[in-house]
Order: C-alpha cells, then structure tokens, then sequence
C-alpha cells in the first residue's frame, strides 16, 4: 500500500471543521482517526484565541492548535502556550483612530493573551459568534489593561470586505487586517498570519509544506492555502478563498473536510 501523499492535515474551524452548531460530525471525526491510523497528524488553525478552543481540541483528542490567526501555539495535552505573540496596545489604539479617521466610529473588542485571556467587548461591539464568551467593559480604555493577541473590529454599515479594505489602507504597517467570518475584521501583529503560524508548527512536527493538506473558509486563510501543498475550499467558503484554492470540497454542514479526507486516506 503507498503511503498517503501527506502528513499533516490543517483544518480551520468556524464555518470548515464545525458545523453552524459548534459541533463535529460523526463522520468527519471517523475520517480524522482514519487518517491517524495511516499516519497523518491533524492540528487546529483558528482564528479563535487559546482559551476558546480548549473545549473543543479536549473533544478532538488533544494536540496542537494554532490559534488567534497565528499568533499562539496551544498544546491542550498541557494546557500552555509553547508560544504567543501580542499586539503592541499603543499600535492598536493608533490603527484605531486612523481607521476611525476614514470611517468615523468603529466598534471594538479584544482578545487578551494567555490560555485563561478574556474576550472584551467594548459598548456597541456585537459578537459575531454568539456561542462564545465575552465580557463587556464599561469603555475603550479598558481593552489595554492587559496584553491582547488582536483587535476584532465592526461597522454599523460597512460590509466586512469594505471595512477591511479601508483598515488595510488606513493601517498601513501598524498591524496585519484580516477577516475571519461574518462580522470579523481584525487586527493583529504586523506579519502574522496563518501560514505563519502553521509554518512554525509543522516545523516542530517535523513536516514539510507540501505534506500538508489545509481546509478554511475565509480570506482569513489564503496565506495558509500559500503555504501548504493542497488547499481545499469549502463550497461555503468566500470568494477570495476559492480564488485561490487547488480545490473545492462540499459545504462544513455537508462534512466537506471528510469528502476531501476519506478519498486521500483510503489506501
């Protein structure tokens, strides 16, 4: 039997692994163990901070997850950061206002550091993903009290694409702007993205990118689709995904990382 092209196997969350319920199918889970069983590792690489996939990686077994667009590697078997980076506060506050400069008033939350880091919303701020917890502070101030991996941002009537377009410009080289799903522009050290944050993983895994297959949704993940050697769209996935994806698999309420799984596992 040939070993299977690759080795590694990078699956975004929100909108590609889980389901519009936070939830993992039976089959893909089934497609993921078959894939362990012929030798491939699976790692997490999310958007979402340390301490909002610990739940969910405990569920998958443990392992590694990049997190915050990049910024951390999480082990769930310890539960520690083997590394993080943050978002200097003072940069943040100046892409703020040059951001609010061109648009007037956004709305803002934060990510803080550290596996036990809070969500902070400042007032006005609406979690785009209900499901996760988040505390509201009474003003902006309050967001820099303690060291933040990234700065989530929204606009009462610009579209994500249109908010991050004016970010990316009004930003310039304070941070790097992404967007990461419905709702979700963000803000985070300036060169961070996914890719390098699976970069550095996999190096630790002992696995090359093009012995990597990688699965996402969002424009969030183009520079992981970059780097590995397969990227496989979601049909749900945004346009500029696809653009740029080798392939695209079924939906992630259609176990779309299965389809794509099962055929490369098989034997």
């Amino acid at each position: 039997m040939a070993a299977p092209a690759y080795a590694l196997i990078a699956t975004d969350l929100d909108g590609t692994l889980l389901r519009g319920d936070d939830t993992v199918s039976d089959r893909t889970r089934e497609a993921l163990v078959g894939a362990a069983a012929a030798g491939a590792r699976h790692i997490v690489v999310t958007g979402r901070p340390a301490p909002r996939v610990q739940p969910l990686l405990a569920d998958l077994g443990g392992g590694l997850a990049v997190c915050a667009q990049g910024a951390q590697l999480y082990d769930a078997d310890g539960d520690r950061l083997l590394w993080s980076l943050t978002l200097d506060r003072e940069l943040a506050e100046q892409a703020l206002g040059k951001i609010e400069a061109e648009v007037g008033q956004v709305y803002a939350a934060v990510d803080q550091d550290g596996v036990e880091g809070l969500t902070l919303i400042e007032p006005g701020y609406l979690m785009p993903h209900p499901t996760l917890p988040a505390v509201r502070v009474h003003d902006r101030a309050e967001l820099w009290a303690e060291p933040i991996s990234k700065v989530l941002l929204r606009h009462s009537a610009l579209s994500d694409d249109e908010l991050a377009a004016v970010a990316r410009a009004a930003v310039g080289p304070l941070a790097t702007v992404t967007m990461s799903g419905p709702g979700t522009v963000e803000l985070q050290p300036r060169g961070v993205t996914k890719a390098t944050g699976l970069g550095l993983a996999a190096e630790r895994l002992g696995i090359a990118a093009g012995a990597t297959v990688a699965f996402g949704d969002m424009p969030n993940d183009v520079p992981m689709f970059g780097w590995a050697g397969l990227g496989v769209a979601m049909a749900n996935a945004h346009p500029e995904l696809k653009a740029v994806a080798d392939e695209v698999t079924a939906s992630n309420e259609e176990d779309g990382v299965a389809v794509v799984v099962e055929r490369l596992f098989s034997g």
